[in-house]
């Protein structure tokens, strides 16, 4: 079979501070993520960004150029994604990288496509090199070489495609293959929110949500988030449900801290698990550096998880620091764990 020739016989995250999200909490994320580029709260230059190349596209009449974004879970790349379709007055067909397991799932989805529609893939580095190989042509060209039939009466048939918009998303962008990070027309990077970014976000969704805030609250529930507004209204569901449980009509900053204590979110933002990690550094193995899979396997997570979901926010706080032989606690996660280092090798 071609490089670019598939055969249509074969068609057809998340790291949280809470247990998984169940289908009504998900229904109310959906809710609270902003309908227009105007309502997107932080990333300013990825929105000033965005505000040309759309509007650009909108003046010449055409669909926008093919669009990538990258940074960690919650910052909001699905939220762009139903941000673009709208801004361009297109519908948005949603789907993601290991959903497309096969070329010919790819296929059926992209020849179901209407002029431009917006096709956004999530996860898109974990798509297969043979579901790219076929998307290079149809993001390129408008078209896909398709097989039909099998043997000696095989023959090629070339398909021709609406044009379209495709976003990406992807939490690793070093995994995104050279040839289809290239074919992207703009690629917006996704950075953690600073606390008053965060504090608008919690304001805005408290008053989606019917929550009435009072003082600070706001300010310490975004504290709390770690840099990402998914956190930051999960955080304040919980706070609602303990203020509810209270019997409070009004939840004040002890009310909102109380809350979070509650649920093991210390005033750094850090659960059972980073707490755990950084037990482990100051502890059992506060004599050396430790490697990433022994962490892992002491911490009961798969290494993939610590580095992508845990220690990028320790690192970014200064809790730990990662050095060639492994793994080491700093100084500041030895005093916000109240533990007295042996031998004063402190970072």
């Amino acid at each position: 079979m071609s490089r670019r020739e598939i055969d249509l016989d074969s068609t057809h995250d998340e790291r949280v501070m809470m247990p998984v999200a169940t289908e009504s909490e998900r229904t109310v994320e959906v809710s609270l993520r902003p309908p227009t580029l105007d309502d997107f709260i932080g990333q300013r230059d990825l929105i000033g960004h965005l505000r040309i190349v759309l509007g650009a596209a909108r003046a010449r009449g055409q669909h926008a150029d093919h669009l990538l974004f990258a940074g960690p879970p919650g910052l909001g790349k699905t939220s762009l994604a139903s941000i673009v379709a709208a801004e361009m007055g297109s519908n948005l067909r949603v789907t993601s990288g290991p959903v497309l397991s096969r070329p010919g799932d790819l296929v059926a989805l992209v020849t179901d496509l209407q002029a431009g529609d917006v096709l956004f893939i999530d996860e898109i580095h974990r798509l297969s090199r043979t579901v790219e190989e076929v998307l290079y042509p149809a993001m390129e060209d408008r078209r896909i070489d398709v097989m039909i039939g099998r043997g000696p009466s095989a023959r090629s048939l070339r398909l021709e495609l609406p044009s379209f918009t495709l976003v990406g998303a992807t939490t690793r962008t070093g995994l995104v293959a050279a040839p289809l990070r290239d074919r992207f027309g703009f690629v917006g990077q996704l950075d953690l929110y600073d606390n008053d970014e965060l504090r608008q976000i919690v304001a805005r969704s408290a008053a989606l949500l019917s929550v009435p805030l009072s003082g600070v609250a706001d300010a310490i529930i975004a504290s709390r988030s770690r840099g990402t507004p998914r956190i930051a209204n999960r955080l304040l569901r919980r706070v609602r449900d303990v203020a509810a449980m209270e019997g409070s009509s009004l939840v004040d900053a002890s009310a909102a801290a109380r809350a979070l204590d509650l649920f093991g979110v210390d005033v750094f933002g850090l659960d059972k698990i980073d707490r755990r990690i950084l037990s482990l550094l100051t502890g059992q193995f506060s004599a050396t550096p430790v490697g990433i899979t022994t962490l892992a396997h002491a911490c009961g997570e798969e290494p993939s998880t610590i580095e992508d979901a845990y220690e990028p926010y320790l690192l970014r706080e200064g809790f730990l620091i990662r050095t060639p032989r492994g793994r080491v606690a700093t100084e500041k996660a030895y005093r916000h764990l109240g533990v007295v280092p042996r031998g004063g090798g402190l970072v």
